[in-house]
């Protein structure tokens, strides 16, 4: 519908600035021609539009315009505080429970101008997960007030290898992946960007030390970089065999386009795996309700390990 390219138009240009017409053409799908229209019909709507020619020109929208409140609808608006209130679950933080509070307050004018149609809330967004340990959330706090005094951070953290190391870190960004919290960070030790999991970190103190913002590569895909791990080792078709009652838990980790399920009732996984620490720690974690058939390699090494949990209990009867 045209009014929601207007509406995306003006939204795009004040946060992007300037933009061409062949850019916006590109992003809805339409010609220049209609892009030209679009601009004629915001400016005699109100919108202040700027056109600028030659190489580097554009549209943009004239510094300090803002878009009123009751451009969002009451259902959009809903959204945001359920956005807000999943945020203010995970970070003990005032600040945050004084913008949810902000927030609130504008659903609930713009509820008003709509006769309160859309009260109920659709989504619920709460990004504390269950089963976290405790003392997430103090760290939490600690790394966000980092960040923003621009102050270093002495971390005891534990490694890949389960070795227990000191790192004198410059936290950059706070990232709350799936339901597991990371810090991306310049490492003194390392002399380069990493990615730390608060989990694995078992003491943290923030330092009087400043430092100096240094260039990160973007957030926005949070693609894994080889050179954060040590485990090297390459994907190998990988076929597990899951007993019937196991399919519970078989659902929360595969897709379905993953799994078959045999005419007796067993569950048959075809995926990709590399065989490391989270690999098998997984695998056991089913006990005797999975079968490694595929590779080889994998099997045996599970045997091992099964093993050696039985000689750990070998002598518990004596």
């Amino acid at each position: 519908m045209k009014i929601d390219r207007l509406l995306a138009i003006t939204v795009l240009l004040l946060n992007r600035g300037r933009l061409s017409a062949k850019e916006l053409a590109e992003r809805f799908e339409v010609s220049s021609k209609t892009i030209y229209r679009d601009m004629d019909t915001l400016s005699q709507a109100g919108i202040p539009i700027v056109a600028h020619q030659g190489i580097s020109g554009g549209f943009e929208i004239m510094e300090h315009y803002m878009i009123d409140k009751y451009w969002l609808s009451a259902k959009e608006m809903s959204t945001l505080v359920a956005a807000v209130k999943g945020m203010s679950s995970a970070l003990a933080d005032q600040q945050m429970d004084t913008l949810l509070e902000k927030v609130k307050a504008l659903l609930h004018r713009v509820e008003q101008s709509f006769g309160g149609e859309y009260r109920r809330e659709s989504v619920v967004m709460d990004f504390q997960p269950w089963g976290q340990r405790q003392g997430l959330k103090t760290s939490v706090s600690i790394l966000k007030q980092a960040i923003q005094e621009s102050r270093r951070v002495i971390i005891e953290y534990i490694s890949s290898e389960g070795a227990s190391e000191q790192r004198i870190i410059e936290p950059v960004s706070l990232i709350l992946k799936g339901n597991v919290w990371y810090v991306q960070a310049y490492c003194l030790v390392r002399e380069d960007e990493r990615i730390f999991r608060l989990s694995r970190m078992q003491q943290i103190e923030m330092l009087s030390e400043q430092y100096e913002s240094r260039p990160f590569s973007g957030k926005e895909s949070l693609e894994w970089k080889t050179s954060w791990s040590h485990e090297q080792e390459q994907e190998q078709e990988t076929v597990l065999l899951f007993e019937a009652s196991a399919r519970q838990r078989v659902a929360d980790i595969f897709p379905p386009e993953q799994v078959t399920v045999t005419p007796d009732g067993a569950i048959r996984v075809q995926t990709r795996y590399k065989l490391d620490e989270w690999f098998y720690g997984m695998i056991l974690s089913f006990g005797a309700q999975v079968l490694v058939e595929q590779p080889p390699e994998a099997a045996e090494e599970l045997k091992r390990r099964a093993q050696r949990i039985i000689s750990r209990y070998g002598n518990q009867d004596r």
